[in-house]
């Protein structure tokens, strides 16, 4: 028995659409507004995405606890099996010392806080995101950032609005892949479609991050710096986007990223060399009769490993042996093929090809999660710094303990989305964007920052509202590859103002509680890079079609 959606329940467009908006403005109300910890927000938010698809969209109540199950479950594994395996690590370095070795490590490689944000932030951020994506950059950009001086608010913030760039590619390409697989467009075409449309954006994201953080002057201080990260980035992008495919995209930017800024402090140097307020010039060592060489490599010894680990597990030939062994499909109960799409979100049903019903499938290929190989190289570390296995499981019963509200927060906030897609809110709310005819290469580009923004993946947005994309751009004589490659790359600048993304963002920072500050910090530079995307993409629509 299944159940088909409807996207118009109240019989007014407008009506159903602030509607199906309402859980939206619930949780964010709550947040900025009401000023609740997060954690409650998100279980209000839920409750209200639940309350309107019960009570509006008369989903039968065992689907929409499916739904909630489903997204729950998915909130915590991968998502929150990631931010409690990375904390982990990270207590782990401090409290043998090593992180404030790192630090030290890092402030004489780049000494100038502005210089830190581009390497660190921007170029090694959008390698994590390309490697692993799911939160991982955030996590640890921010983490690094605090440690080497900067405020909670400025390392998570900042390091939100970095990770913008390489969001579309991230996780070895799978928001292209996924985005492919709903629309049946072919791969490689919507990779360097998106290719020619964010080189611009990665040129434009290092200086907008140092704008924000050090004013207008300050960032000309250090323009070489932003420019070679910028173009170091946009060049592979395009290059690898356009001529290989999806796949290795962040992984050859970032590193050529990287590199660009070296070669650059190889030759030159602010004028004026910034200091932090809570700078701290000389890392203390972790322990004494130990030669200073020793020791920081000792300190990168944890991220080098982890780094090696989460790209080697993320190899599609690697990833594909350990999904064979540890990876079952497990249908959820009462949801899965008990919910159908209907028209115009898919297209109309024949006799010969019917609407199949929506899979809910939650995969738990626990062997080959990002999470695991960061507990894995966790595990190795702590040995090798020298911990007891009592105190490396003492340290990971503090962390789970540390951690226990943002993962409340995570499987919270994965419930409202899946409940929001499986109910048909999300479609409203598509559909009404997709009223705007000749705009709506604009507004099409900003139902896939709204997309990422509620779902926290621009995989799940593409998922989404890919199909939609296509319908829509062929409804109204668009390329249907420039649309569904809009909702990635409008994407990507959502992802900072996501709740999943501040939660993960507060935590590494030590800083829950504050996501309020958080998303008052970050949400005007997400909304202002969401049009310029739009404007981008409505340009390409109507003036540059080739």
């Amino acid at each position: 028995m299944t159940w088909a959606q409807h996207y118009d329940p109240l019989g007014s467009a407008p009506l159903s659409t602030l509607v199906a908006l309402a859980p939206v403005v619930v949780l964010f109300g709550s947040i900025v507004v009401v000023r609740i910890r997060i954690h409650y927000a998100a279980l209000l938010g839920w409750g209200a995405a639940l309350f309107i698809a019960l009570g509006v969209y008369h989903m039968p109540v065992k689907a929409a606890g499916g739904a909630t199950l489903f997204g729950a479950a998915y909130g915590l594994f991968p998502i929150g099996w990631i931010i409690l395996n990375l904390i982990f690590l990270y207590q782990l370095t401090v409290k043998k010392g090593l992180f404030e070795v790192l630090r030290g490590s890092l402030a004489s490689l780049a000494p100038d806080p502005r210089i830190q944000l581009v390497l660190i932030a921007f170029s090694l951020g959008a390698f994590f995101e390309g490697a692993a994506g799911f939160g991982t950059p955030v996590a640890v950009t921010a983490v690094i950032l605090i440690q080497l001086g900067f405020k909670p608010l400025e390392a998570s913030g900042l390091s939100l609005i970095a990770n913008t760039a390489p969001v579309a590619y991230a996780g070895l390409g799978t928001p292209i892949i996924a985005l492919s697989k709903v629309t049946g467009l072919d791969e490689l075409a919507l990779s360097g479609m998106v290719g020619r449309q964010l080189p611009l954006f990665s040129v434009l994201i290092p200086f907008w991050m140092l704008w924000v953080f050090a004013g207008f002057r300050g960032m000309l201080g250090v323009w070489p710096v932003a420019l070679a990260g910028g173009v170091g980035f946009a060049i592979p992008q395009f290059l690898v986007s356009n001529y290989h495919g999806p796949w290795l995209v962040d992984i050859v930017a970032s590193l050529v990223s990287i590199a660009a800024i070296l070669g650059v402090l190889k030759f030159w140097r602010p004028a004026e060399t910034w200091r932090l307020a809570n700078h701290n010039p000389t890392a203390p060592h972790a322990e004494s009769g130990t030669g200073e060489g020793s020791q920081v490599r000792r300190a990168w010894f944890p991220w080098i490993l982890l780094t090696a680990l989460v790209f080697v597990w993320g190899v599609p030939a690697v990833k594909n042996s350990l999904d064979r062994v540890s990876a079952p499909e497990l249908p959820v109960p009462a949801l899965h093929h008990a919910v159908v799409r209907t028209p115009p979100v898919v297209p109309l049903p024949t006799a010969d090809k019917p609407t199949p019903p929506e899979e809910a499938l939650f995969r738990f290929n626990w062997l080959s999660a990002t999470g695991t190989a960061i507990l894995a190289a966790t595990w190795v570390a702590g040995l090798v710094m020298g911990f007891s296995v009592r105190d490396i499981l003492k340290t990971y019963w503090e962390t789970v303990l540390q951690v226990r509200f943002s993962l409340l927060t995570v499987a919270a906030m994965f419930a409202l989305g899946y409940v929001t897609r499986y109910s048909g809110a999300d479609a409203t709310i598509g559909l009404t964007l997709a009223r705007t005819g000749s705009l709506y290469p604009f507004f099409g580009t900003l139902l896939g920052w709204l997309g990422v923004a509620l779902t926290g993946s621009d995989t799940a947005s593409n998922v989404l509202f890919g199909s939609l994309q296509k319908i829509t751009a062929q409804q109204l004589g668009l390329n249907p590859e420039l649309m569904a490659a809009a909702n990635t790359s409008g994407g990507m600048v959502g992802k900072m103002i996501n709740a999943q993304s501040i939660v993960v963002a507060s935590t590494a920072t030590n800083w829950y509680g504050h996501e309020r500050d958080i998303l008052r910090y970050v949400f005007f530079h997400s909304v202002a890079l969401a049009v310029l995307v739009g404007l981008f993409v409505f340009g390409q629509a109507h003036f540059f079609p080739g």
